[in-house]
């Protein structure tokens, strides 16, 4: 190995290739932030051009969700790379956090109420920090675990619950849990 991860020099040329334009990380004052008479965030850049339609993308929602933003455009090009949330003024600051505050839903799972078998498909019946709900697990390898110990569960629907501290659930969650870990 020369030190490299696999693919590496791949991504370097694209980097370094004409065809391929980075975005720039500038400082918070360099760009803002406001809401279209349709609701939508519009970016407007260092050159004063005007961008509708921003999506704001977390880099790391789980491990670092303050750290790494993109701002994505309609044509889902990156039109703007934010460094650190805490570092942008607060009104853009605060647009940005109700903007993914609406994206970023991922309930607290608190409690395993049932499943309906041990093989999957199965439906969960659980308690999460949003209230009961059923749910779906296709597969057991939608069930990840992350660095911190903590749980990712995919529904079948596309819903993310999060479990932060799995030795944190009662004794019944944690022995339906586990047959299934």
């Amino acid at each position: 190995m020369n030190g490299k991860f696999p693919g590496q020099g791949l991504i370097e040329a694209k980097r370094d290739s004409a065809e391929h334009s980075a975005v720039p990380a500038v400082a918070a004052a360099d760009f803002q932030l406001e809401r279209d008479a349709f609701g939508q965030l519009v970016l407007i850049d260092a050159h004063g051009e005007r961008h509708a339609g921003i999506v704001p993308v977390r880099a790391f929602p789980l491990t670092a969700p303050d750290q790494g933003l993109s701002l994505v455009g309609a044509d889902g090009r990156e039109r703007q790379w934010v460094d650190r949330l805490d570092a942008l003024p607060p009104a853009a600051r605060a647009l940005l956090e109700k903007e993914l505050a609406a994206r970023d839903f991922a309930p607290v799972l608190q409690r395993l109420h049932s499943v309906s078998s041990f093989g999957v498909p199965s439906t969960w019946r659980v308690g999460t920090d949003r209230g009961d709900t059923a749910f779906v697990l296709k597969a057991e390898e939608d069930i990840r675990r992350l660095e911190d110990g903590s749980l990712l569960i995919a529904s079948a629907s596309g819903v993310q619950f999060r479990v932060p501290d799995p030795q944190a659930l009662d004794r019944a969650s944690r022995k339906l849990l586990e047959r299934f870990l």
